[in-house]
C-alpha cells in the first residue's frame, strides 16, 4: 500500500506555500475515502474527493485528521454474467497495513450498546485516518460496518451513528481536540448532535449549545436534487437512538420534520460550501427556505495531481517536448489493459472517447446511442471508439438497467464500443489518461462538481461536456475543449442535447482529431493549463482554509 503516499508534482509544490502560520486542527468526517483502488472502502467520486483532500493536506503539511469506518465488505463487486444481467457480491476484505490504536468506543445502537473498534491508517504522515470497526466477537451488530452504503434506511442510520457519534468519542479518548469539525455531506451530522449532547451535559441550554457548537461545525453540501438528501422518519431515529437523548422538539428544530440530514447540517454548522458556483446557485435556490441555517459559499472541487496525472505527460508539457507523443504511450498502455480486462484490442490510431462514471439515470450514460441511424455508420466504420465503465448502486434498478443497455451495446458493435465491468480508481486512472476525449453529458443541473473530467483534462484528455458542474468554470469550446448545448434546462432536453453532441461529434472533434493534429496538440496543452491548478484538490484545501475552516 505504499503506493497510497503519492505526492504533487514539484510544479505544484512550488506554487502553494506550506503554512507558515499556526491553522487550525481539522477534524474531516466522511463515510467513504477513495486512496488507493486495493483500498475498497469507497464507492465513487465522494471517497475519491475525500481521499485527494487527505493527499493534498499531507503534501502541504496541514493539521488535519480524518474520520471514516472500515467497511469489512466494501462497497459491491459488480459482474455482469453472459445474459446480461448485473451481479452484487460481497468479499471479506483485510488490510494488514492498519494500526490498532488499542482504543474502543461504544455506541448506543436499537437500545443496545455496540462497541466499536478503531484502526489508523498512517500512510499520510501529518493526516492520520481513524476507521470505526464493529466487526468484534461480543457484538450485537457485527455487521454494522459491513457493507459501505448497504441494506437500507435502519442499517444506514446505524452506520452513521458509528461515523457521528463513534467518530466524535473516538477522537476524545484519542486526546485528539479538534478546533473545526468537517462534515462532508450528510452522513456526519449525528456527530453534531453528539457535541450538542456534550455541551448540554455540562449543564448548558439546547439553544445555548448550538451557538457554542455551531462555531466549530463546518459542512459541504453535495447533492442537487431536494429528493436526493437524506431525510428520516422521526420514530426510526429515536427507535435507533440517534437522537441521542435530544427531545423531539429539539431535533425537529435542527432536522425539520421528516429529519433532513442536510438541513441538519445547515443548521449546525457556521459555514457550509457547495462543490462549484453553479451548484452553488442550485443549492441556495434548493435551501432558501431553511430557517436559521448557514451561508452556502461555493467552493469548486479538485483532484490531487499526484494521483492523477501522468508524469510522462506533465514532463513533457513542461519541457515543451511532444505532448502527443507521451499522449499515445499512455493510450497504447490503457488498451493494453482494456486487452487483459476484455480480450478486444482498440486501434491507437482511432478517435477513443471515454465514459466512466456512476451508472446513475440524470448521467445519461446512453446519450449518444438516442439516434442510432446517425451514430451507427461512424462506429461500424471505425471512425471512432468509445469505453465505457461504471456501478450501480446495488438496489437501483435503474442504474443496473443502464449497465446492461451499455454492455449490450458492446455485444452490438464490438469492435467499436466496450463496457469494462467492475469500475474502480484503477480503471478511472488508465481511462483518464489515455483516452482522447472525456465525454459528460449530465441533464444539467443535477450534477454538483464531477471530478473524472478534471483528471482527464490535467492530461491533456479533451472535455466533451453539458455545462454543468465544475465545466462552466473551465471551458473555452474550441480552445481547451468542447460544450454540449448552451446550458438549456427544461423539457426535451434529451433531444436538444443528444443533437447538439452529434453535431459538435461530428462538425468538429472528429475533424480535428483526423485533420488537425497540431491543433489538437494545441488544445491539449490549453487543457492542461487550465486545469492543473485551478482544479487541483491543493487549491480546494487552500480555499477551505481560507474560507471556512479559519
Amino acid at each position: 500500500m505504499d503506493t497510497l503516499s503519492t505526492k504533487l508534482n514539484a510544479e505544484e509544490l512550488n506554487l502553494i506555500e506550506k503554512p507558515t502560520l499556526n491553522l487550525p486542527k481539522v477534524a474531516y468526517f466522511c463515510m467513504e475515502y477513495g486512496l488507493h483502488e486495493d483500498f475498497r472502502i469507497y464507492s465513487g467520486g465522494l471517497g475519491i474527493l475525500a481521499g485527494d483532500l487527505l493527499k493534498a493536506a499531507k503534501d502541504k503539511d496541514y493539521p488535519l485528521v480524518a474520520v471514516g469506518i472500515l467497511w469489512r465488505q466494501g462497497y459491491t463487486n459488480q459482474v455482469i454474467d453472459e445474459e446480461g444481467r448485473v451481479c452484487d457480491c460481497y468479499p471479506e476484505y483485510r488490510y494488514d497495513f492498519l494500526k490498532d490504536t488499542g482504543v474502543t468506543v461504544k455506541v448506543r445502537i436499537r437500545g443496545r450498546q455496540v462497541k466499536c473498534k478503531v484502526w489508523l491508517c498512517d500512510k499520510f504522515g501529518n493526516v492520520p485516518l481513524y476507521l470505526l470497526d464493529t466487526n468484534l466477537p461480543d457484538n450485537p451488530d457485527m455487521l454494522t460496518t459491513g457493507q459501505l452504503y448497504g441494506w437500507f434506511s435502519e442499517e444506514r442510520i446505524a452506520q452513521e451513528i458509528v461515523l457521528g457519534v463513534g467518530g466524535v468519542r473516538a477522537l476524545k479518548k484519542l486526546g485528539i481536540e479538534p478546533d473545526v469539525y468537517h462534515f462532508n455531506e450528510g452522513h456526519a451530522v449525528f456527530a453534531g448532535i453528539e457535541l450538542l449532547r456534550e455541551k448540554m451535559d455540562d449543564g448548558i441550554t439546547f439553544e445555548q449549545a448550538c451557538d457554542e457548537v455551531r462555531e466549530k461545525i463546518v459542512f459541504t453540501t453535495h447533492t442537487p436534487v431536494k429528493e436526493g438528501n437524506e431525510a428520516h422518519e422521526h420514530d426510526l431515529l429515536y427507535f435507533m437512538g440517534a437522537n441521542n437523548g435530544l427531545t423531539h422538539g429539539q431535533m425537529l428544530k435542527l432536522g425539520g420534520d421528516p429529519f433532513n440530514m442536510t438541513v441538519a447540517g445547515l443548521r449546525l454548522s457556521k459555514k457550509a460550501n457547495a462543490v462549484a458556483k453553479l451548484h452553488g446557485v442550485t443549492a441556495r435556490n434548493m435551501w432558501k427556505d431553511v430557517t436559521n441555517a448557514s451561508e452556502i459559499i461555493d467552493i469548486t472541487n479538485g483532484v490531487h495531481n499526484g494521483s492523477w496525472q501522468d508524469e510522462r505527460i506533465i514532463r513533457t508539457y513542461r519541457e515543451e517536448e511532444d505532448l502527443w507523443l507521451a499522449h499515445m504511450e499512455a493510450k497504447r498502455e490503457m488498451i493494453d489493459e482494456v486487452y487483459a480486462r476484455n480480450g478486444i484490442r482498440l486501434k491507437e490510431t482511432v478517435l477513443t472517447i471515454g465514459f466512466a462514471r456512476r451508472a446513475a439515470l440524470y448521467k445519461r450514460s446512453d446519450l449518444i446511442f438516442k439516434n442510432i441511424d446517425a451514430i451507427e455508420p461512424l462506429l461500424k466504420g471505425g471512425v471512432f471508439q468509445i469505453i465505457f465503465s461504471g456501478k450501480a448502486h446495488p438496489n437501483d434498478i435503474k442504474g443496473k438497467e443502464i449497465v446492461s443497455t451499455l454492455y449490450e451495446m458492446s455485444r452490438c458493435y464490438p469492435e467499436s464500443v466496450l463496457f469494462i465491468q467492475n469500475y474502480d480508481m484503477k480503471i478511472g486512472r488508465v481511462l483518464t489518461r489515455g483516452c482522447d476525449v472525456w465525454l459528460n453529458n449530465p441533464i444539467r443541473p443535477m450534477e454538483a462538481s464531477g471530478t473524472s473530467g478534471m483528471k482527464a483534462a490535467m492530461n491533456g484528455v479533451l472535455n466533451l461536456s453539458v455545462l454543468d458542474g465544475w465545466w462552466p468554470e473551465g471551458c473555452v469550446h474550441g480552445v481547451n475543449g468542447w460544450q454540449i448545448g448552451n446550458g438549456y434546462e427544461g423539457e426535451n432536453c434529451d433531444q436538444i442535447d443528444s443533437d447538439s453532441l452529434y453535431d459538435t461529434l461530428f462538425k468538429e472533434v472528429i475533424p480535428t482529431f483526423y485533420d488537425n493534429k497540431p491543433k489538437w496538440v494545441e488544445m491539449m496543452r490549453a487543457s492542461i493549463e487550465m486545469s492543473q491548478f485551478k482544479f487541483s484538490a491543493a487549491r480546494m484545501l487552500e480555499d477551505y482554509h481560507n474560507f471556512m475552516y479559519t
